[in-house]
């Protein structure tokens, strides 16, 4: 008897609670209900909004197939063991080379470029100590955050770089478009982190990793690759531009200028003196 008596003021306890849940579930629904009605504009049923991204199809024998394509990736069955060269092991050669490469092969752009202008526009000394000089401020106001960023083994790795696609170390390119002492003084910054500005690429020897990376990059197969290292997509180094706004003839320019402006303001002060005679 006793029990039957609990039982049954379990059930009577129960009975408020229950009702509550259920008049607020139904407050809820009714409160869906008029939010959705507020979305759906005058004149229209209220059908939900499409949302995600479209996909390709194919109706076969009146089926629908979606059709999406994926990016390759490289799989490795258990217990693989690769053939030659475990680049899983030297990831952060990997890592770097996908940041600084694509410095590289703009500065190649960029260098038969200033060849091409000086060529053509610098017949005198003069006028190619102005470009070059241009040039120089022009790269180091699009790079230097970038390069401030980068670590030392990036900057050995670019500068390795560099001698490749530019067919000369950068000891020559600064001798080259410059002079001697500034060379020399970039040459004693890179002796302080250990790096050389002329010692020359060596494909087959001391950079043949860096040369096989290059080559997995030109075949086309670099995403894959980084993929299989890091399990995620490369991420892109941005090249701001890789076509110099410098020219010869803007240096003319700016001196022209500055002749005018000096002239005119040669002829403003014999005015305020006659007027001040006067």
């Amino acid at each position: 008897m006793k029990k039957t008596v609990l039982i049954l003021l379990a059930l009577l306890l129960c009975i408020p609670s229950e009702a509550q849940l259920f008049r607020s579930r139904r407050k809820n629904a009714r409160k869906q209900q008029t939010e959705q009605q507020k979305e759906v504009p005058d004149g229209q049923t209220g059908v939900r909004k499409v949302s995600g991204i479209p996909m390709f199809y194919e109706v076969i024998d009146g089926d629908t197939v979606f059709v999406d394509a994926i990016d390759p990736v490289w799989c490795f069955p258990k217990g693989y063991k690769p053939q030659g060269k475990d680049w899983r092991k030297d990831y952060r050669l990997v890592y770097n080379f996908n940041k600084v490469y694509p410095y590289a092969l703009a500065g190649r752009k960029m260098m038969a470029q200033v060849d091409s202008t000086l060529a053509v526009d610098a017949s005198k000394r003069s006028q190619r100590n102005a470009y070059t000089h241009d040039v120089m401020m022009e790269l180091f106001s699009l790079f230097e955050k970038d390069i401030r960023h980068m670590s030392v083994n990036q900057g050995m790795i670019l500068m390795r770089l560099i001698d490749r696609e530019c067919g000369e170390p950068p000891y020559g390119l600064i001798k080259e478009y410059r002079n001697s002492f500034t060379a020399g003084f970039w040459q004693l910054v890179a002796k302080l982190f250990g790096a050389d500005l002329k010692k020359r690429y060596e494909p087959a020897g001391a950079d043949k990793d860096i040369e096989s990376l290059v080559r997995i990059w030109e075949s086309g197969a670099w995403d894959s690759f980084y993929y299989s290292i890091f399990y995620e997509p490369p991420k892109k180094t941005v090249i701001p531009r890789e076509r110099l706004q410098s020219t010869v003839k803007s240096r003319e320019d700016r001196r022209k200028m500055k002749q005018d402006e000096e002239k005119e303001q040669g002829i403003m002060k014999r005015a305020l003196e006659l007027a001040n005679e006067d």
